[in-house]
């Protein structure tokens, strides 16, 4: 039998609120079994760069990485959030251990490639060392990543944490039973953007696929939705998206949106 694991995506307005981050990782602390917590950036990068005076730019949520942003990000993910939920946690009494994807060659990518848009320095995910990350966990040692890869080279690449998270669970699911929790500031994915209790608890490829073509599924789901699927179809065993201030209902499963 496999043993379980349990990976947690945090995002941005967790990472940004000192009192909810708290919470989560006290509940996070308190999961029995094999843990990793992969976390964003939260408002911090962009706050530092308007203080540098270092201009941001977005393209459908995505940031543009030029070389000054990425010693941003770098110094921000890697750094001051890693440590501080490292340091947070083993003050919970569960020591843990924070890496990027640079550290122990654990997380190989590319810089990204698109026709029309240059992205600079941001990372698509080629191949997860999962010698060196289940080498860890079975030493029972938790693990915090930040999104931050590198490539062949050894050039360092900023990279989206949710498809961390989901790069992550899938090359883990060959070794162990994986759970995959993203958590956000929704109380799961809504069938009405505007209506808060309007979760839907269980969402599969075909409905899912429905709502798209409605345009009923907000658009800043649907890159969380795909990872969440692709997941699934790679053989991680369930998936679940909701708030994470609710994050020990969404363990139990009895919160959020599960992906089927």
């Amino acid at each position: 039998m496999k043993q379980s694991l349990t990976i947690i995506k945090v995002g941005g307005n967790i990472i940004d609120n000192d009192v909810k981050l708290k919470q989560l990782l006290t509940t996070f602390a308190n999961i029995q079994g094999s843990k990793i917590l992969v976390h964003g950036g939260g408002k911090l990068a962009t706050q530092m760069a308007n203080d540098m005076q270092i201009p941001q730019q977005m393209i459908d949520g995505r940031r543009i990485t030029d070389e000054p942003t990425l010693k941003i990000v770098t110094m921000v993910y890697a750094g001051w959030i890693n440590k501080n939920i490292v340091a947070t946690l083993n003050a919970l009494k569960n020591p843990a251990i924070g890496i990027t994807g640079a550290d122990g060659y654990s997380i190989l990518a590319h810089k990204r490639i698109h026709p029309q848009i240059d992205y600079g320095f941001v990372g698509d995910i080629d191949q997860v060392n999962t010698t060196f990350f289940s080498q860890l966990l079975l030493q029972n040692q938790t693990i915090v990543v930040a999104p931050i890869t590198q490539d062949k080279n050894g050039q360092l690449l900023n990279t989206n944490a949710d498809t961390i998270a989901q790069e992550i669970a899938k090359a883990l699911s060959s070794i162990f039973d994986v759970s995959l929790i993203y958590s956000f500031e929704k109380k799961g994915v809504l069938r009405d953007v505007h209506d808060e209790n309007s979760v839907i608890n269980m969402l599969d490829s075909s409905t899912y696929q429905s709502l798209k073509n409605e345009n009923l599924i907000f658009a800043g789901m649907i890159p969380k939705l795909d990872n969440a699927f692709a997941a699934i179809a790679a053989g991680v065993k369930r998936v679940i998206i909701g708030d994470g201030t609710s994050l020990e209902a969404l363990i139990e499963g009895t919160a959020g949106t599960t992906i089927a």
